[in-house]
Order: structure tokens, then C-alpha cells, then sequence
């Protein structure tokens, strides 16, 4: 019984996990500003061009990695590709405002995850 469940409301559930995510990173946002920060729009840009340039290193590495790694495989390659940088946003943002709870700036460290 809970494997027909499961398969009759797969896609309920995964509708309300994307809900559930975006609510948290809401609510986070929310509570950034409504508390006020002293975060100036060029520590925001910056923040988006370092970000930039790290990821692009890490994809850059990774790549290169994997065609050594798997030379004649390239399905193996994307999903390394795709798994070497992925963040996860589902983890890291409840875990971030955890940890920075009453940090005013808590909105300012979740922006790498975006």
C-alpha cells in the first residue's frame, strides 16, 4: 500500500518540497531586511562577480579532472560536471540561518546559494 501512495502522490510532494524551499529562502530574505543591514549594493555585486569567478575556476578544474578521469565517458563527465559544483539550497540555507540566526546579515550569506 505505501508503494502505490507513494507513486500516486510523487508529484504532490515534490511540488510542496519546491514550495517548502522557496518559503525558506522567503522567509530569509524577509527577515534580512526587515531587520535592516548595513550591506551596501556593491558588496551585493561583489559578491555576485566573486562568486562568478570561483564557480567558473571550480567547473573550469573539474572538467579537466574528469577528462582525465573518464576519458571515453562522457555521460560519467556531465554528471560530474553537474555534481562537482551543484549547491544545494534545500541544505544550506536552513543551516546558514541556524548558525547566523541573529546576524542581521544572514540574507548577504545565503546569496552564494542563489
Amino acid at each position: 500500500p505505501a508503494k502505490e501512495f507513494v507513486k500516486k502522490y510523487k508529484p504532490y510532494f515534490k511540488k510542496a518540497q519546491e514550495y517548502c524551499l522557496v518559503f525558506i529562502v522567503y522567509t530569509v530574505f524577509c527577515k534580512t531586511f526587515y531587520n535592516g543591514s548595513d550591506v551596501d549594493v556593491a558588496d551585493v555585486f561583489l559578491m555576485i562577480a566573486l562568486q562568478f569567478v570561483m564557480l567558473s575556476f571550480v567547473m573550469v578544474l573539474a572538467w579537466i579532472s574528469l577528462r582525465v578521469l573518464f576519458r571515453n565517458e562522457p555521460k560519467l563527465q556531465a554528471m560530474g560536471l553537474f555534481g562537482c559544483t551543484h549547491k544545494t539550497v534545500a541544505m544550506g540555507v536552513p543551516l546558514i540561518n541556524a548558525i547566523y540566526e541573529d546576524n542581521p546579515m544572514v540574507g548577504l550569506y545565503t546569496l552564494p546559494l542563489l
